[in-house]
C-alpha cells in the first residue's frame, strides 16, 4: 500500500500582547496559539517524524513526515513560526497572499524576502484572497497566474505551489493553474495524499485554534480523517446550495452568537 502523508494547514499564530490580523470569530478559529504551534512541533521532532515542504513531500510520501504548510502570508509566519521550524530543522511552504504584503499584522516584501533567504519554500495564496469559483477567466488570471508572476519577481526564485483561499476552487481554476506552470494546488479537503494524489487537488488537514496535542497526533497519523471528510462534505453541499456569500452570512451569523453558545 502506497505511504499517505498529510500535509498540515496553518494560519496566523497568535502572540502575548499582539493583536490578530482580524478580529473575527471565523478567523481567529484558525489561528493557533505560538504555545501550541511549538509544542506539536516538538511532539513531531522528539518523536522522530520529519517536517517537509510541499516539494519535498511530492518528491515522494513516507512515514512519520508531515508536510507542514502556511496560508496567507502573516507576519508571524517569519517571527514565529520560523524560528520554531528552524531550531526543529523542519521544513514548510508558506503560501502568500500578495495583495496582503505591507498590510497591518502581514509580511513586507523584504520580510517575505528574509523568509525565503531563511531556505523556506514560497507558494501562492492568490493576489488578493478571493473564492476562485466566484471569478472570470480574467479575474483567474490576475488571481493565480498574475499573482506567481508578482511573487517571483519578489523572491527572485520560481513559485512552484498554490493553495486555493477557502478550498473553493474548479476545473477553470485547476487549468489556469496548470498553463501558469505551478506543480501543484492545494486544497481545504481532508485527506492524505499519496504518489497516485491529483498533484492539482491536493488535501490538506487545517490545525485549528481549539486543536489538543493528543488530537494533533491522531491528524498527523492520518486517523479519523474520514469522519471530517463526511463533515466538509456536507458543508461543501451547503455551499453549493446557497452560494459562496450566503453561506458566509450563514456561517458568520452562527460563529458570532455569544461564547456561551460556541464549541
Amino acid at each position: 500500500m502506497a505511504a499517505a502523508m498529510v500535509h498540515l494547514m496553518y494560519h496566523e499564530l497568535e502572540l502575548p500582547g499582539r493583536p490578530l490580523c482580524a478580529p473575527e470569530p471565523g478567523y481567529v478559529r484558525y489561528v493557533v496559539a505560538e504555545g501550541a504551534f511549538r509544542s506539536q512541533i516538538a511532539w513531531l521532532r522528539d518523536s522522530g517524524w520529519a517536517g517537509m515542504n510541499v516539494s519535498q513531500a511530492l518528491a515522494g510520501p513516507r512515514p512519520h513526515a508531515v508536510a507542514i504548510t502556511f496560508d496567507d502570508g502573516a507576519e508571524t509566519d517569519l517571527i514565529a513560526a520560523a524560528p520554531v521550524l528552524k531550531e526543529a530543522r523542519f521544513q514548510a511552504t508558506f503560501y502568500i497572499t500578495v495583495g496582503y504584503l505591507g498590510r497591518r499584522g502581514y509580511l513586507s516584501r523584504p520580510q517575505l524576502q528574509q523568509l525565503h533567504r531563511l531556505g523556506f519554500e514560497i507558494g501562492c495564496h492568490s493576489m488578493t484572497h478571493p473564492y476562485l469559483n466566484d471569478l472570470d477567466s480574467p479575474g483567474l488570471q490576475r488571481e493565480i497566474a498574475d499573482a506567481k508572476c508578482e511573487l517571483e519577481q519578489i523572491i527572485a526564485a520560481p513559485v512552484l505551489h498554490f493553495s486555493s483561499p477557502g478550498g473553493r476552487y474548479d476545473q477553470r481554476a485547476r487549468e489556469v493553474a496548470r498553463k501558469a506552470s505551478y506543480a501543484s494546488v492545494s486544497t481545504s479537503s481532508f485527506r492524505a495524499n499519496t504518489v497516485s494524489t491529483d498533484r492539482f487537488s491536493l488535501g490538506r488537514t487545517v490545525v485549528m485554534r481549539d486543536q489538543t496535542l493528543p488530537g494533533f497526533r491522531r491528524l498527523c497519523r492520518g486517523e479519523g480523517l474520514w469522519k471530517k471528510r463526511l463533515t466538509d462534505a456536507a458543508f461543501h453541499s451547503a455551499k453549493g446550495l446557497l452560494g459562496n456569500q450566503r453561506y458566509d452570512q450563514l456561517r458568520a451569523y452562527l460563529l458570532g452568537r455569544p461564547s456561551s453558545a460556541r464549541k
